[in-house]
Order: C-alpha cells, then sequence, then structure tokens
C-alpha cells in the first residue's frame, strides 16, 4: 500500500512539473519588465575565430525592446510595435517601419515573440516543436515554413528554465549564432525613470 502510494505521489509530481508550451506564455506574460545580460557569439564559415559581443537588454511588455550591445562596440536597438531604432555610436539613428522596410521590421518583431514565447505570433512564421526537457527545463525549436525566414535560417533553438537562457540560430549559409542570457532581473515590475528614458528616443 505504500509503495502504491509512493508511485501515485511520485506520477502526481512529475506531471505537475511537466512543461507545456502554453504554461510557458503565461508564465512570461506575467513578467511585465524583464532585464538581462547577454553574451553573443557568431561562427561564420571562412573564419578562424568567432565574433563576439556582449551587453544587456529590456523587456517592457507595454513599451518594447531595448537591446544594448556594448561590446566590442556601442549599439544600441529599440523596437516597438511601430518601429525600430537602430543607434550605431557616432552615427545618425536608423528608423525601420513596416513601411519602409516591411520585410525587416517582420524579422526584428519577432524578437519580441521569442522572448514571450507568443506562440500565436511564431506560428505565423514557424513549426514549432516544444519539449519538456524535465526538471522545469525546456526546449522549443522554430523551423521557419514562409519567405523570406525560410530562405534565412535553418531552425531558431530556444532553452530554458524560469526564463530564456539561449537562443541558437543555423542559418541556410552554414553559419551560427549562440546568444546566452543570464542576470535577469524582473524586480522593479514598473520601469525606472532611467528605463523610461530609453524608450523615450
Amino acid at each position: 500500500m505504500k509503495g502504491w502510494l509512493l508511485m501515485v505521489v511520485t506520477l502526481f509530481s512529475l506531471s505537475a512539473q511537466a512543461v507545456t508550451l502554453a504554461e510557458l506564455q503565461q508564465r512570461f506574460s506575467q513578467q511585465p519588465v524583464l532585464r538581462a545580460e547577454f553574451e553573443q557569439q557568431r561562427s561564420i564559415s571562412g573564419m578562424d575565430k568567432p565574433l563576439k559581443s556582449s551587453g544587456e537588454l529590456l523587456i517592457s511588455q507595454q513599451k518594447g525592446l531595448w537591446w544594448a550591445q556594448q561590446k566590442p562596440f556601442p549599439l544600441t536597438l529599440l523596437l516597438d510595435d511601430k518601429r525600430m531604432v537602430q543607434t550605431l555610436a557616432g552615427q545618425p539613428p536608423q528608423v525601420v517601419t513596416a513601411d519602409n522596410n516591411p520585410q525587416m521590421f517582420q524579422f526584428n518583431h519577432l524578437l519580441t515573440a521569442l522572448f514571450h514565447a507568443d506562440s500565436q505570433a511564431l506560428e505565423q512564421n514557424f513549426a514549432l516543436q516544444f519539449s519538456d526537457l524535465g526538471h522545469n527545463k525546456w526546449r522549443l525549436v522554430l523551423t521557419p515554413k514562409t519567405t523570406p525566414l525560410d530562405r534565412l535560417f535553418k531552425r531558431i533553438t530556444l532553452n530554458g528554465e524560469q526564463f530564456l537562457e539561449t537562443i541558437d540560430i543555423d542559418d541556410m549559409q552554414s553559419d551560427a549564432t549562440h546568444i546566452r542570457f543570464f542576470n535577469q532581473r524582473t524586480a522593479p515590475q514598473a520601469l525606472t525613470l532611467d528605463e523610461q528614458q530609453r524608450f523615450a528616443s
């Protein structure tokens, strides 16, 4: 009897810990603001050493995505529902909208969908394969099914636990990009005054 009861409790515990894409999306939707640091490594065919960069990012469900590369040179990317603004040190900002460059705007808009695990937005462009890896870890593999994404990428793989931890991008030219996120923070849940200024430009 005790053995049977232990088995039932164990099975219930395992099922309770199982992660689904719907549960993951709900979890991310309850994070109004996410702050993190990132390290990116890109391996390009024909180059001996990978290209490395690092910086920080800020995601607000109300304001959008602020991506600030700090090394090897400063580069800021601001993305909201209407525009994408890229600022390189010493140069005027470049503004991309859905009107003047719809393909670029669509591609960059996918970034926010990735961070929010927005299955509805992602399913418009990708076939989704979600896996529960156990111990609250998960993997989401995106295979492009629309043009031009299917001409650019073989697959995009997301891995995480409580937060999105890595993005691996394999493109059609056999290049690979690995992005690692760390030091994720959700408090405070509202943007600080300084953070609000980053979206005001």
